[in-house]
């Protein structure tokens, strides 16, 4: 995927989408402990960027320093967002839909015809966004999340090419 900066409504660079790199992980890290009860550690995203099927997606300001991330993974036909964040921040402007868009992109250039993910059912934010790309609710997981224990949503959306 090539990184672009454009400008946003602002007279600021919007932040560059690029790939992850293992320089990356303390500040995914700090974001994903703002964002999340239940976060990932070091570990979880250093194997993110060691398997080959992983798309990890940075986002980075003009300073350089990381305001979001998205990881999906793909297996054959299949994909999966398995996590999306953006710093506290850098939220209300857009940054997670673009890194949606982007790992969206990559997914379809790996061949995947449908994407699936989980959302916890109180997270309204996320459901808009997902909502907005075209996600349905296909089924629930009932107390898949801990911190509090919550429903999990389960979305799909059928990729388009």
């Amino acid at each position: 995927m090539e990184a672009a900066s454009v400008r946003s409504k602002g007279d600021s660079l919007e932040p560059k989408i690029r790939r992850a790199t293992f320089r990356d992980v303390l500040g995914i890290g700090l974001i994903e402990r703002e964002s999340f009860a239940d976060p990932w550690g070091s570990r979880e995203f250093t194997s993110a960027l060691e398997a080959q099927q992983a798309i990890f997606l940075v986002a980075e300001d003009a300073a350089g320093v990381v305001t979001g991330y998205a990881i999906a993974i793909t297996v054959m036909d299949e994909a999966e967002i398995l996590n999306l964040a953006v710093r506290v921040s850098s939220r209300g402007r857009g940054l997670g839909g673009k890194l949606l868009d982007a790992a969206l992109d990559e997914v379809a250039s790996r061949g995947a015809d449908q994407v699936f993910l989980e959302v916890r059912e109180s997270n309204h934010t996320a459901r808009s966004l997902y909502a907005s790309r075209g996600f349905t609710e296909v089924s629930r997981r009932r107390g898949y999340y801990r911190s509090p224990v919550e429903d999990a949503l389960v979305l799909r959306l059928a990729v388009q090419r």
